[in-house]
């Protein structure tokens, strides 16, 4: 028997490839969103696969997601193990600023979400958090681990930290149900997770290129003179979601680091992206400024390695490829 997997957030970066890995599994997979920042155009190519079932719903309304309670309920008879996997999050950096905006979904929804999946009985619940709940202490010599303790920001610094604060506390939701035996489970802190189908222009590496495909010239923060960051490819995201889902001793509510460490400044990344997208002319342009920046973002995953095996495969240079492949420069 297989498994049937319950998504929020499908049409999102990791939800769409998550739920095309998992129909390739030969699973079921019942997966909404509400388009916050996504389209269907991400799963447009599964649509019509007899294993996936799709919903223009939001995490947030108690009549929709009653709905998808009571399909659960009418199907889960017919499958060895349930699985909730929560991706459906407000993750844009102009919206960290802005407590209201990210609490509904991000906390409010997961601690719903969550406490559905206890009521169905289902079997595991993954919550998807982010490597942002280290603020501003997010880089060590051998990386940030998960037992590290955290130096964030405060109101009194900056509102940013509010969105990490409230990403940090679901994570205390899914250990005190796991603790409590009502469910297995774990977080998942991914690092700046790219994809070739994202265009949403406030993320990087699509502003970039977006940016060198139409004008041939590139506006960054001057944060990013000194900036440095890791990028993780969601297939290899959506891989540590099914490693932890196959391992019950991954399954025990804490939280895992998903990331890689391969370093790049953000300087580099705009000649590294103009390589693939064979632009060879272009300019760089600075204006604004961040508060509360991380200037380096380096975490460990020797947790999850050794819990699961898991280790990320694509490098970054097979990652931008597969990203330029999606642009037409005219070249």
């Amino acid at each position: 028997m297989s498994t049937l997997f319950i998504i929020s957030g499908v049409t999102g970066m990791t939800g769409n490839e998550l739920a095309r890995k998992m129909i390739k599994r030969g699973d079921h997979v019942i997966g909404f969103d509400n388009f916050f920042a996504s389209s269907l155009d991400t799963v447009r190519d599964i649509l019509s696969e007899p294993e996936f079932e799709f919903y223009e719903m939001d995490l947030n309304s108690q009549e929709e997601m009653q709905e998808i309670k009571n399909q659960v309920l009418r199907k889960k008879g017919s499958y060895k193990k349930v699985v909730y996997v929560n991706c459906a999050a407000v993750v844009h950096t102009e919206h960290f600023y802005h407590v209201y905006h990210t609490y509904q979904t991000n906390v409010e929804g997961m601690k719903e979400f969550l406490e559905q999946a206890i009521e169905v009985g289902a079997d595991v619940f993954i919550n998807c958090s982010t490597s942002e709940v280290y603020s501003m202490q997010s880089w060590s010599e051998n990386g940030v681990r998960e037992d590290d303790y955290i130096l964030m920001a405060t109101a009194e610094n900056s509102q940013r930290t509010s969105y990490a604060a409230g990403k940090l506390l679901t994570e205390f939701f899914i250990k005190d149900a796991v603790d409590q035996g009502k469910i297995k489970g774990c977080s998942l802190r991914f690092a700046n997770v790219y994809s070739k189908d994202e265009r949403y222009p406030k993320h990087i590496i699509p502003h970039i290129m977006n940016s060198l495909v139409k004008s041939r010239q590139v506006v960054l923060l001057e944060n990013s003179k000194k900036n440095r960051r890791t990028f993780l490819h969601n297939s290899d995201s959506c891989d540590a979601v099914l490693a932890a889902i196959d391992h019950e001793s991954a399954l025990d509510g804490t939280v895992y680091n998903v990331a890689t460490q391969e370093e790049v400044t953000i300087l580099e990344l705009v000649k590294r992206c103009a390589k693939e997208l064979q632009i060879e002319q272009y300019d760089i342009v600075f204006e604004g400024y961040r508060e509360s920046d991380p200037e380096r973002r380096i975490l460990s995953t020797e947790k999850l390695y050794k819990r699961t095996g898991w280790e990320a495969k694509i490098t970054l240079e097979e990652g931008l490829r597969m990203c330029a492949g999606s642009y037409n420069t005219g070249n």
